[in-house]
């Protein structure tokens, strides 16, 4: 018989969102009579239209493919120039960062790439991530062969955990000796925290020092609020020579469903071979997303250029304020039945810590039944999330509103 690749047994249960997707079914069979008040803020699936300036872009578009004239068939797999432009000069230019368009690789989501980028670095590097995590970065790293098994924590032996917690201010500490590849997430997911200028500065001095990369994902970083906490990792001095940024339009223009988003990999970034050798990293990764992606569709690039009109940009920052504004009334909602609350300020998640020493999961089942609300356990982003509940504010303000006053039914 053929043999699989042994890696993916070493993944504990299933996937967290799927996991969380299975109970709330078997809930609602079971009860019947109140399937229809569930109210979802467990996944970050946004809930609002696309803003009107981005479907006339699709649109247009896709009209342009129904003309022989216009149509287009296969696109450069890095992304079309128009698109890569638009990126560097309102996304890094205008934070006066150094980023050029051939170093923008567009693909169909972050979490693909924050994954897919494994290829191209070594089964022997040590890989660093904090803990509550986003779980693809560790689920990757398992099916790659990167970790020994799991112990009874959930805990990969191989990984470095950094755990990030009430107790340090949600603040990763540096590793104590050498890794060779670190993820960081700010705004994070799960917590909804921040890092400041002065901590990412910590971050880049400690990856050049020790000839690491770090693997930054910026999904969130439309909903800092604060004019003191950096979009990018390349606000940073130096970064660019130890820094790969993943983006998602997601969470900030609504493309959970049409899937776009960017990677950002410098040219100054270099990687040694087995035998020592400089290697640049940008050459490599062009190589990988060359060989095993044909390219966001033109319809959806046009769709993303969009995001940067005038008409975008002002539209996108009414939906993140309307996201935010959830997240506030989810925070004061929590806060005045006494629940301690954490992040939803510069990240559209709410991070709570779980009433009466409860578990996550335990949690989980009192909120489903008592209140008919969905979140998502802390422990599924890892160990140290245990004892802490994610909440999203991706939701309409109706149900919102009606969350807050069943969380004050149910717990207050």
């Amino acid at each position: 018989m053929v043999q699989v690749n042994d890696n993916f047994l070493k993944l504990k249960a299933g996937y967290l969102f799927p996991e969380i997707a299975r109970r709330v079914k078997a809930f609602c069979e079971a009860n019947p009579d109140v399937a229809s008040r569930v109210i979802r803020l467990g996944i970050g699936d946004v809930t609002e239209p696309l803003p009107p300036a981005i479907v006339a872009a699709i649109h247009k578009a896709t009209d342009e493919l129904a003309d022989r004239s216009s149509f287009r068939g296969y696109g450069p797999e890095q992304g079309y120039d128009f698109l890569r432009n638009a990126i560097v000069e309102n996304d890094f230019k205008a934070r006066g960062c150094d980023v050029s368009a051939d170093e923008i690789f567009v693909s169909d989501g972050s979490k693909c790439d924050t994954g897919n980028i494994l290829d191209i670095f070594g089964s022997n590097n040590t890989v660093a991530i904090t803990d509550p995590v986003y779980p693809v970065y560790v689920d990757t790293n398992v099916m790659t062969g990167r970790t020994g098994e799991a112990d009874a924590n959930g805990r990969y032996a191989g990984l470095v955990y950094i755990p990030v917690t009430a107790e340090n201010d949600f603040t990763p500490s540096l590793p104590e000796g050498k890794v060779d590849l670190i993820y960081l997430c700010f705004p994070n997911n799960p917590t909804g925290t921040v890092a400041s200028k002065e901590i990412l500065k910590q971050w880049v001095d400690y990856a050049k020092a020790n000839d690491s990369i770090i693997l930054f994902d910026a999904a969130y970083e439309a909903y800092i609020t604060d004019p003191s906490i950096p979009h990018s990792i390349y606000e940073i001095e130096g970064a660019r020579d130890v820094a790969i940024e993943f983006r998602s339009f997601s969470k900030n223009a609504g493309f959970t469903g049409t899937r776009c988003a960017f990677t950002v990999v410098p040219k100054s970034l270099k990687g040694t071979t087995a035998s020592g050798e400089t290697v640049d990293i940008h050459r490599l990764w062009n190589r990988r997303h060359c060989t095993k992606f044909n390219g966001v569709s033109y319809p959806i690039q046009r769709g993303a250029e969009a995001a940067y009109s005038e008409a975008g940009k002002q539209q996108i920052s009414e939906l993140v304020s309307f996201y935010l504004e959830n997240a506030r009334l989810l925070r004061e909602g929590l806060t005045k039945v006494g629940i301690e609350v954490y992040g939803g300020v510069n990240a559209p998640y709410v991070w709570l810590k779980t009433p009466g020493g409860a578990t996550s999961w335990d949690f989980f089942d009192t909120l489903l039944e008592k209140g008919n609300l969905v979140g998502t356990p802390g422990s599924g982003f890892g160990a140290a999330g245990e004892g802490y509940f994610r909440l999203s504010a991706f939701n309409s303000r109706a149900n919102v509103e009606e969350a807050v006053e069943r969380f004050t039914q149910s717990l207050g």
